[in-house]
């Protein structure tokens, strides 16, 4: 009489194990994704925090706008502004010596931010990080703000809502931090521009402005 062939297969217990090791793999892994964000939702924070504290900072040392300082000549090879007040130029600059980018080679300069020269820093998900005044010309934007403000650019729906939140009133329409539908990488901020509510998509992009406090 042939012997019965025994099948091979996994038993409950061991079907059971291995699903219950995939939904931990699966929940480490959106765990870690929401960390990243968090992350990035602090560093751009961090970004306008500091760089009001470093604008503050430096007015306090030489009663001057950094970018627009007449007396940046106090550094040897350093470019001065016109003293008129008015930081100009637009915060998407990518060439020239113009007060907006000048703004950081002042900061820098002074010792209130890392790096050299006048180039943009760049934010945590590589968009770049700007400073003007209104429409650069000293006129309203962004649905009514005039004054100094930070822009940083390229922030995905989630971060973008999270900070203003955060920030301000979580409204990108309405309050001291604005929004900017984003179509292309450093849009210009200017009078035409329409301030928009964050409408979480998953692909939707933000330019965020803050007026500076």
């Amino acid at each position: 009489m042939a012997a019965r062939r025994r099948q091979s297969g996994f038993t409950l217990v061991e079907v059971a194990i291995v699903l219950v090791i995939i939904g931990l793999l699966l929940g480490g892994i959106l765990k870690g994704q929401e960390l990243i964000a968090q992350a990035k939702v602090k560093g751009a924070i961090a970004d306008f925090s500091g760089i009001s504290a470093a604008y503050h900072g430096y007015q306090d040392r030489y009663r001057a706008i950094p970018g627009d300082d007449l007396g940046a000549t106090r550094w040897t090879g350093a470019t001065p502004g016109n003293g008129d007040g008015i930081l100009g130029g637009t915060y998407n600059a990518s060439a020239g010596s113009g007060e907006s980018r000048l703004w950081w080679d002042h900061l820098r300069r002074a010792g209130f931010i890392v790096g050299a020269g006048q180039r943009q820093p760049f934010n945590a998900v590589s968009g770049i990080i700007g400073v003007q005044t209104g429409d650069a010309a000293g006129g309203s934007t962004l649905g009514g703000l005039s004054q100094l403000m930070a822009c940083s650019t390229s922030l995905p729906d989630k971060i973008a809502l999270a900070v203003d939140v955060q920030m301000d009133d979580g409204d990108g329409a309405t309050g001291s931090v604005r929004a900017l539908a984003q179509s292309s990488p450093s849009p210009a901020v200017d009078g035409t521009s329409v301030p928009a509510a964050y409408a979480e998509t998953g692909t939707n992009v933000y330019t965020v402005c803050r007026q500076m406090p």
